[in-house]
């Protein structure tokens, strides 16, 4: 993945937190090996045998560990993430081919989506400028919007962040499958005026990460985002969130794309490598410059799901 830089009175949300937030075993004043150990029963023999393989063989604690078969590369992860006091769950995204950041936070496409947070962060999405929502765009359907609203998503949430994850795509809804969120109710029910309550869920083993899913795809999500409601409702969720992360439609499918994107004051573009046709997406980045909404750039992704 490469990344480019070139009202009426409104109703507060109530979100959800039914999860169970992941115990703190470890902490930053903790050794990895002290924590394996608790976490392992590992005897202070085994301790000093690893000790002496990682100074003869000039390992790390962890892969002398597993080298000695005294751990799994998970467990090393998932004594890091408590050290460091990072989420991790591990087993519960491992099969979740796109949530790359919550299944492998320490892998290299993780520290991708890191380099990309931090580029937002020290640009559009600054403390020091004006709040705003970041609108995920694409020209095509399996571009990757999803993938990369996701695991920005995910990655904003490690930093300590509060974030919510908009799924705004009331064409093809994915968001709530990537997450395995209940999407009973969402944006389509706020908008629609329906419903208020329980809307915006948390997700489980990743604190700080919130999801608002569509809900009920509705036969005219275009008119829905033109209304003023739309912008009503970030005006209220902005105050709410440390970052609101907006997944789109595609802009083949119609012009939700660029409303939303126009609504939330920044976007960020996706094209697929080998995929994407140049000549449509900068038709969309032109389209875009005509509207109220700041370019922060475009992410080349090239990821395999």
């Amino acid at each position: 993945m490469n990344y480019r830089t070139d009202a009426p009175e409104t109703q507060r949300m109530e979100v959800s937190d039914n999860s169970s937030l992941p115990s703190t075993v470890g902490s930053t004043d903790r050794s990895i090996g002290r924590i394996m150990q608790a976490a392992k029963d590992l005897t202070e023999a085994q301790i000093a045998q690893i000790l002496e393989h990682q100074r003869k063989y000039g390992m790390r604690f962890g892969e002398a560990a597993v080298s000695l078969h005294l751990a799994t590369a998970e467990e090393v992860t998932w004594a890091l993430s408590k050290q460091f006091q990072y989420p991790y769950s591990p087993g519960r995204f491992n099969n979740n081919p796109e949530l790359v950041v919550a299944a492998d936070p320490f892998g290299d496409m993780a520290e991708n989506f890191r380099d990309l947070r931090s580029s937002l962060s020290m640009g559009i999405l600054s403390p020091t400028s004006p709040r705003q929502a970041l609108a995920v765009v694409s020209t095509e359907t399996k571009d990757g919007r999803s993938f990369v609203a996701a695991n920005l998503a995910v990655s904003f949430s490690q930093l300590g962040c509060r974030t919510l994850l908009v799924d705004a795509d009331m064409r093809r809804p994915r968001v709530h499958d990537i997450f395995g969120v209940a999407n009973n109710t969402g944006l389509s029910s706020l908008l629609s005026n329906q419903s208020h309550v329980d809307v915006i869920k948390s997700v489980e083993d990743l604190p700080g990460l919130f999801v608002l899913p569509v809900g009920a795809i509705p036969p005219n999500p275009l008119e829905l985002v033109e209304r003023p409601a739309f912008s009503h409702l970030l005006l209220t969720l902005l105050p709410q969130f440390d970052q609101v992360i907006i997944d789109t439609p595609a802009s083949e499918m119609g012009a939700d794309a660029r409303v939303i994107a126009s609504r939330c004051g920044a976007t960020l573009a996706i094209s697929r490598k080998g995929k994407t046709s140049q000549q449509k997406l900068q038709q969309l980045i032109r389209s875009l410059s005509k509207t109220s909404t700041q370019m922060a750039g475009v992410v080349m992704n090239d990821h395999d799901f």
